[in-house]
């Protein structure tokens, strides 16, 4: 997220059954295809210059990512929440996002961007 990133490296980290739980999505999308979908729109969409990590907490085969960015002059902070399998392949990505403006703002061009990519 941070430099850009190759979207086929992307999908390469993540396992074939991969699992992603988004702040505005209330079932699990499941699977890589779609966990690729929704990695990838989120890069479009938070991954400008403004994106930076904060923090990041590393035990084991998972971590937790704190981020800021600012999208349509809305602050966002967010955490990532990710779980490795014994491959090294990405098999459970959580986002959560604060405050509730920057969520519907997230909702908002998230919806617009996975919306073009199924075309």
């Amino acid at each position: 997220m941070a430099a850009g990133g190759d979207p086929q490296a992307l999908r390469a980290l993540l396992a074939e059954d991969a699992v992603f739980h988004s702040p505005v999505v209330h079932t699990p999308q499941e699977g890589r295809d779609k966990v690729f979908a929704y990695l990838h729109a989120a890069s479009h969409v938070l991954g400008g210059d403004s994106f930076r990590y904060l923090r990041e907490i590393v035990d084991g085969d998972q971590a937790c990512l704190e981020f800021v960015c600012e999208l349509d002059g809305i602050q966002i902070n967010g955490v990532d929440i990710i779980r490795w399998d014994a491959n090294g392949k990405i098999e459970d990505f959580k986002v959560m996002v604060r405050p509730l403006k920057a969520i519907n703002k997230v909702w908002e061009k998230m919806a617009t961007m996975l919306a073009a990519q199924a075309r």
